[in-house]
């Protein structure tokens, strides 16, 4: 442990209600409360705020530090990299560290995916894949298929081109029009499956689900469609996980019906859920895997686009370009953090590591069931969402005011002061979504249980 610095917090709040714009909060956090939680130090899986309180990473900062927190080796990494060649663009020029790191994602690839279009974070992954879609039936001369399919409730990034694909309306009102040509269809919830119209086996839910991939295709048109995006494990709506048999028949669906299939696993990629890319996990090979987020463990912004040498072929003739790129796209410093990230992940089994310990992960959390507010566990690896329910017979949900007030009025507080950063959403139906850091085991798992019993035990006296 290092001696710390004195924080001046009440400087640093200062600064921040007056200057910082945060993401995907509300501003009046800001002005209208004691202020907003600020963190200052991580080491393995745990984090410090400025006032020298220590908490559990339940989240891997945003299913990021899959590695943990405090390593010495990666940011050590990032240095030498600098001091050697701090930047150079890959726009027709290229550089040791890119290229070593294309070479290795596409080794951990399944199938033929062997070219990698680097960009620094996940949206853009998306947007990139979007794009690329589109360019690439229009350069085979099927110039109708432009549009893309991707399921209810998902997230897919907030960029213009991205929002087509995003699933949730409410992220996309204020931004309308959006790009045209995302339609949407159903999720693989199989807890709220009757809500959806069907009523079966999980494994006939899967082909249900998958199936309606397929009505979609055929009502639009299949020379109109150009791309299925899908998550191995649905993020948004509380860690959906496909049933035994959905991604193989929409590999079928999209072979049979000449539409590419995208993998988004810019949080299910690099041991989320105990492989390198969760598509070996449920046995399919898509014509593109996004990626971000894990490939470096959040110590540098770094994102992928992974495709096959089918997509790639007619960009290899001639004067034919993709125009499309950014300017820190696989830059030297993050691509020779993300090349040693993936050696601790080689030297420290982390993927073995998940694949071993997850049934103890879901093991543990499925205690919770025995509280009346906890409607259903679900996930994988080192993925799960908790959902919290009204009523657990008839598993009714809470209103949205209900939802308001338990989730942001008192449980993501409530949770945090006890000790656990996790995730509170009601994107969905209302969850706790937990992904810890990659190094956890039996005993964070059970800590974790018992912060969330205790708080949600109070939040069901409080309704």
């Amino acid at each position: 442990m290092t001696t710390e610095t004195p924080i001046d917090e009440a400087a640093l709040q200062a600064k921040a209600r007056d200057h910082l714009w945060m993401h995907f909060a509300r501003q009046s956090a800001m002005t209208e409360g004691p202020g907003i939680p600020i963190i200052v130090r991580g080491e393995g899986h745990h984090i410090w705020d400025a006032a020298g309180k220590r908490y559990i990473d339940g989240l891997s900062g945003l299913f990021v530090v899959n590695a943990g927190h405090g390593r010495r080796r990666l940011a050590e990494a990032g240095a030498r990299q600098a001091e050697k060649l701090a930047f150079f663009p890959i726009w027709s020029y290229a550089h040791p560290a890119a290229i070593e790191l294309a070479e290795r994602l596409a080794a951990y690839a399944p199938g033929d995916l062997n070219r990698v279009f680097f960009s620094t974070g996940g949206g853009e992954a998306v947007e990139t894949a979007f794009k690329l879609a589109k360019q690439y039936w229009k350069l085979v001369g099927r110039h109708r298929k432009h549009k893309v399919i991707s399921r209810a409730i998902a997230y897919h990034g907030t960029s213009q081109g991205a929002l087509a694909i995003t699933g949730l309306p409410a992220m996309k009102e204020m931004f309308e029009p959006v790009t045209p040509g995302g339609f949407r269809v159903p999720n693989t919830n199989y807890y709220r499956a009757h809500e959806m119209g069907f009523d079966g086996s999980i494994e006939q839910f899967g082909l249900w689900a998958a199936d309606r991939i397929e009505e979609m295709i055929v009502f639009e048109g299949p020379e109109t469609v150009a791309a299925v995006f899908l998550e191995p494990v649905q993020n948004s709506g509380g860690c959906f996980p496909p049933p035994p048999g959905y991604f193989q028949r929409v590999r079928e669906i999209c072979d049979r019906h000449d539409v590419l299939l995208v993998s988004d696993e810019v949080i299910c990629a690099f041991g989320r859920i105990g492989e390198w890319f969760a598509c070996d996990a449920y046995g399919y090979v898509p014509d593109m895997i996004t990626c971000a987020k894990a490939m470096t463990s959040g110590y540098a912004p770094l994102g992928a686009t992974i495709v096959s040498d089918r997509i790639h072929e007619p960009f290899s003739h001639g004067q034919t370009t993709f125009p499309h790129g950014y300017t820190w796209a696989g830059h030297p410093v993050s691509a020779a953090v993300a090349l040693e990230n993936l050696d601790v992940f080689e030297e420290e089994r982390l993927n073995e590591r998940v694949r071993e310990n997850s049934p103890a992960f879901r093991a543990t959390l499925e205690q919770l069931l025995d509280l009346p507010i906890v409607g259903d566990v679900r996930g994988d690896g080192y993925f799960f969402g908790v959902e919290l329910v009204k009523d657990k017979a008839t598993r009714a949900t809470f209103t949205a005011d209900e939802s308001e007030r338990m989730l942001r009025g008192f449980l993501s507080k409530a949770l945090f002061d006890a000790g656990l950063y996790c995730r509170a959403d009601d994107r969905g139906d209302p969850v706790i979504q937990l992904a810890p850091p990659l190094t956890t085991g039996p005993t964070e798992f059970a800590e974790i249980e018992q912060i969330l019993r205790s708080v949600l035990t109070e939040a069901w006296t409080r309704l």
